[in-house]
């Protein structure tokens, strides 16, 4: 099973446009997504979603499975970031390790949206509500890795209250659009939502590839400079949401039994934030080196997550 899963998921058309995205930067090609289509790429993906995700949950039956499943999800963005930050204050800074904490405590949108189409091909479906619990994990890790600056570092009168902190959280474009279509798409009438579906379905993984295609570029130009920054953070950006994963993979099983809702939650547990959480620390802790926890996010761990990753959390929940 590991090895089918493996096999599939290193020949699917997402991931092998992220690996010629790498090649690209590698033959020094002018090659390269314009800014504006990645950003409307982007936007249409968490969109796409969203609005499919408000569709599934105006089908689904409230219950205490949902509840349990939802608390599940945002006390792992509160644990993850306590235990690495004491396990990074060992080699780095106050301020490095709360912000790189604070990544892999928060999700990343990018690798959901790919795990969305890996159980499409693995034929699984997930619930609807695990779309709004994606935009509830972003802010607790945020918030936490930010207090753990504040307590351990020097005090700074400077620094923004947590109150502003975690109303730019929730007022990130990403968490905005990603919510605002589970609402919209909660609300549609079953002919309204079938009237956009070509738009909100047909054409998503195409958009995909391309979206990957650009994420492959980008890692392959911070790969070469983040390798030369040492060994520890390199084996932390991949042993750290392996263990996330795993953990989860496996705990997860008590709070629900459905197979695609398990999986999301260890692909959330065990990916790092490259957007909501860089722009939140810019803000926070200007200290905080991004040369850091963004290449390590997008150019380590995501790339780990979408080819070994997603096999290995599937292969655990269905054992």
């Amino acid at each position: 099973m590991n090895l089918n899963l493996l096999i599939e998921n290193l020949t699917s058309p997402a991931l092998l446009f992220f690996v010629m995205g790498i090649l690209v930067v590698h033959l020094k090609s002018d090659l390269e997504i314009p800014k504006s289509s990645s950003k409307f790429i982007s936007l249409y993906l968490l969109f796409s979603i969203g609005f499919n995700g408000g569709r599934e949950l105006a089908h689904s039956h409230f219950s205490m499975e949902i509840i349990w499943t939802v608390l599940f999800g945002v006390i792992t963005a509160l644990i993850i970031p306590i235990y690495t930050f004491y396990l990074l204050r060992r080699k780095l800074s106050i301020e490095n390790s709360g912000a790189i904490a604070a990544a892999y405590g928060s999700i990343s949108a990018v690798t959901f949206v790919t795990a969305v189409s890996f159980l499409e091909i693995q034929q699984i479906s997930y619930s609807g509500h695990m779309v709004a619990l994606m935009a509830l994990m972003e802010a607790p890790a945020i918030i936490v890795g930010v207090a753990l600056i504040s307590l351990y570092g020097k005090k700074d009168n400077t620094s923004p209250k947590m109150s502003s902190l975690i109303g730019h959280s929730f007022s990130n474009g990403s968490v905005l659009m990603i919510l605002g279509s589970l609402i919209i798409g909660f609300v549609a009438s079953e002919s309204q939502a079938q009237g956009i579906a070509p738009f909100t379905n047909d054409i998503f993984k195409g958009f995909l590839a391309i979206f990957l295609l650009d994420m492959g570029i980008i890692s392959g130009r911070k790969l070469a400079d983040f390798i030369k920054s040492g060994w520890f953070t390199t084996l932390f950006a991949i042993i750290i949401p392996v263990i996330n994963g795993c953990i989860v993979a496996w705990a997860s099983g008590l709070v629900t039994g459905n197979v695609g809702d398990r999986f999301m939650l260890a692909i959330l547990a065990a990916s790092a934030s490259y957007i909501a959480v860089p722009a939140a620390m810019k803000m926070a802790v200007p200290k905080a080196n991004p040369g850091l926890y963004l290449p390590m996010a997008l150019a380590v761990t995501f790339p780990f997550n979408i080819t070994f990753g997603m096999p290995l959390y599937m292969a655990l929940i269905v054992i």
